[in-house]
């Protein structure tokens, strides 16, 4: 899990900012680059103790490291992982506990969106923010790594957005949301959807507070991705197949996706639409509204 795929250090680069703010802190580093260059000599000079300082107290904290791992081996190691998994997901749901009683009473629908990279979740973001307009408030939580695209993309859609980028982390996990959430200022009765990291691991093993889990595949990937990801199939509630347009050009069996879907969730539902020709679009639309009323 976290430690397997590194994530578990990503707090370190975690920036949570509205597109505004990202544009202003990035001309402000500029502005911060320009006069630290100017002063060249003095840089130099501070770099080059630092660099020194820092290798040596690494070096004598990774032997120590090494000479204890022999000591205790394999097992020793397996116990700490799990161990550390633990804490990290007991902390992860208890501030998304905490996510969900605040989204309780200001009656927000809280949605996941959670998808391999390129399955068309912005798209399809950009097409729902534009049919929903004027018939309930929303706002949308962007993650990624890095850059603000997609989150500029959303803002021209015309929704309040604030950008997570997680830096080294491949998912967003419940302490992102709540201060991500402070910084919409997000409205009573409104819809909050998380656009999260593209990656079908670790998303769907961090809670965030949400009401429901929607998984997003497209016809340009295989249909046996419910059995290679059986964890995210597991606990969504809805199973978006988008990109139908393509059918008659890829090697894609619809029914044979949802086949495999159903051997790990049988209560999942479906919906088949694309999010390019407005095709399906309307039951998205309805499903949205259904759970919004319930």
């Amino acid at each position: 899990m976290c430690d397997t795929c590194g994530c578990g250090s990503s707090d370190e680069g975690v920036k949570i900012s509205k597109p505004s703010e990202y544009r202003s802190a990035k001309d402000t580093a500029h502005d911060h680059s320009h006069q630290h260059g100017e002063s060249h000599g003095h840089s130099h000079d501070h770099s080059h103790d630092h660099s020194h300082d820092h290798s040596h107290g690494h070096s004598h904290e990774h032997s120590h490291g090494h000479s204890h791992s022999e000591d205790h081996p394999h097992s020793h190691s397996n116990q700490r992982l799990i161990r550390v998994e633990q804490d990290i997901l007991s902390k992860n749901n208890l501030l998304a506990s905490r996510n969900t009683g605040y989204f309780d009473a200001k009656k927000i629908l809280a949605l996941n969106l959670m998808s391999s990279p390129g399955s068309g979740k912005t798209t399809l973001l950009e097409k729902t923010i534009q049919a929903l307009k004027g018939s309930t408030e929303i706002a949308v939580i962007e993650g990624d790594q890095q850059t603000l695209n997609d989150a500029i993309r959303i803002e021209n859609s015309g929704a309040p957005v604030v950008q997570v980028n997680t830096g080294n982390g491949c998912h967003l996990d419940a302490e992102m949301i709540m201060q991500a959430s402070e910084k919409l200022e997000l409205a009573d009765n409104s819809v909050l959807f998380i656009e999260n990291v593209g990656n079908l691991v670790c998303p769907s093993l961090f809670e965030l507070g949400e009401r429901y889990r929607v998984v997003i595949i497209s016809v340009t990937e295989g249909e046996d991705k419910p059995q290679k990801y059986p964890t995210m199939f597991e606990h969504a509630d809805l199973c978006i197949i988008n990109k139908t347009d393509l059918i008659p050009y890829v090697d894609f069996d619809i029914e044979k996706a949802k086949s495999y879907a159903l051997e790990v969730n049988s209560s999942l539902e479906f919906i088949e639409l694309s999010a390019k020709t407005g095709e399906g679009m309307d039951t998205w639309i309805e499903k949205i509204l259904e759970w919004k009323k319930a």
